[in-house]
């Protein structure tokens, strides 16, 4: 602010000097009896260009003030503060900016608040079956038996489980994920997944099929992380699938894509609730499920460079569709081992 208005009141100086330079010259040649007159047009003139620069200084000075002073409730971890969008152009512009800084930043801390209330609700639940169980072994109550040990050591697994998808989520949002790719092939690597969940779909009689195109290409990715793809989308659709249902995993070539699909005839995802199934923590009330499933495998998805989407219809089953590029493109090459 200080540098502006010693720019402004140089500024002045300097056109007053040429101003009173110009009216001296000019009543010098036209004579002493035009002076007065010329010096009445030129004191207007200099009135009107100081007019004009009080105003600039005015409509520069004020918004930039105003983002001086949001700036400082910014810092202060106000990051609902905004400022009006006016003034001159660049004024405007840096306005925009800053609002725009200030709404992400915002998000941002609603995003963190509500994550860490939603991991402290998931990690309560476990902790509290595992410390019932040890106090009532220690006091007596259960023999230190297998039949009382094992819901502890499941539990313990859950756990274990919670925390590797939140650091795996964490890292792949971050960007700091790291994707040990090597040449595979995705026909083999979606018909070992399917086989592993062969018997889970049998006992739950539900047809597991798997068709994938002849001309897949081998596609330069992280093995076990598409791994972990498929099984997440391969467990959401055997678990909201009835009996006699069916689940198909496929993939085909498409364009300069290859486009793997999960369907199923389950009870299928409302409309209201679709936009929301990639969110962390979020899941259906019939879903036993942590919430982090999809997010983790959208996350993954998107660090290959790739895109994942979902169609849905209620009584209709859904559709997961995830789609793979067959080069990488530079940004995400980046992050190979």
């Amino acid at each position: 602010m200080g540098r502006i208005g010693c720019f402004f009141v140089v500024a002045i100086v300097v056109i007053s000097s040429v101003i009173g330079l110009l009216a001296w010259l000019i009543g010098s040649v036209l004579g002493a009896t035009n002076s007065p007159v010329v010096a009445v047009l030129l004191a207007l003139l200099a009135l009107l260009v100081l007019a004009r620069i009080a105003r600039a200084l005015r409509l520069a000075t004020s918004p930039v003030g105003d983002l001086i002073e949001a700036s400082g409730r910014v810092e202060a971890g106000d990051f609902s503060t905004r400022v009006p969008e006016t003034g001159l152009r660049e004024v405007r512009t840096l306005a925009r900016a800053f609002n725009a800084m200030s709404a992400r930043l915002e998000e941002t801390e609603q995003e963190r608040r509500s994550a860490l209330a939603d991991v402290s609700h998931e990690l309560r639940t476990p902790l509290t079956v595992i410390q019932g169980n040890l106090e009532a072994i220690i006091d007596g109550v259960y023999p230190a038996d297998p039949e009382h040990l094992e819901p502890i050591l499941a539990e313990t697994r859950i756990l274990e489980r919670l925390i590797e998808d939140l650091r795996t989520l964490t890292l792949a949002e971050a960007g700091s994920l790291v994707l040990h790719r090597e040449p595979t092939d995705l026909r083999g690597l979606l018909t070992d997944v399917a086989a592993s969940y062969r018997g889970q779909a049998e006992q739950a009689g539900i047809s597991l099929t798997v068709t994938a195109a002849d001309d897949l290409p081998i596609l330069d990715i992280d093995p076990a992380r598409i791994r972990e793809v498929i099984s997440n989308l391969l467990t959401n659709s055997l678990r909201h699938t009835p009996r006699d249902g069916k689940v198909e995993l496929a993939a085909a070539l498409a364009g300069d894509h290859v486009e793997v699909t999960v369907q199923d005839t389950g009870s299928g995802i409302p409309a209201d609730q679709l936009d929301r199934i990639f969110d962390r923590f979020y899941r259906s009330p019939d879903s036993p499920g942590s919430g982090l499933g999809l997010p983790i495998a959208k996350s993954l998805v998107e660090a290959h460079g790739g895109t994942i989407s979902a169609i849905s219809d209620v009584g209709g089953g859904t559709t997961i569709r995830v789609s793979l590029p067959l080069t990488p493109d530079e940004e995400h090459q980046a992050s190979r081992d």
